[in-house]
């Protein structure tokens, strides 16, 4: 029970974080470049998080499922970016479409591989035996 408590309050925090941004990031001439960001560093932020989260002993798994679970998964969106996609396509757009798509898959992938390089490099630098659990 505790665990979607911590799901719970993480994602009330990533969807009120995504709904601010979206607000503050404009739009391109119909690009949806705000979801492109946040979704782009959502993919960085996990990467980085879930291999600094490896170490039981650093980060609780309280704080393992509010954050990664709840806050990422409520900041980043799926479902968003494919009726974003739709909607390009369906206004002729193919070109913002493909660019949309692949920016995401491409972009989301290789920062999520960034996040865990940049993750395992900070464990090799704090030295990753321990310490105070979050």
């Amino acid at each position: 029970m505790k665990d979607i408590v911590y799901v719970a309050l993480g994602g009330i925090c990533g969807a009120l974080l995504r709904y601010a941004l979206s607000t503050v990031i404009p739009q391109i001439d119909g690009f949806p470049l705000p979801t492109l960001l946040i979704n782009l560093s959502g993919c960085l932020f996990l990467g980085l998080f879930f291999t600094l989260a490896l170490d039981p002993k650093r980060i609780s798994s309280a704080v393992r499922i509010g954050i990664g679970t709840g806050l990422t998964g409520a900041f980043t969106t799926f479902s968003t970016f494919s009726v974003e996609t739709i909607w390009l396509l369906e206004n002729d757009r193919i070109a913002a479409a493909l660019l949309y798509a692949g920016a995401s898959l491409v972009g989301g992938i290789a920062l999520s591989i960034l996040g865990v390089w940049l993750g395992g490099i900070w464990r090799e630098r704090s030295g990753s035996k321990g310490g105070q659990v979050l």
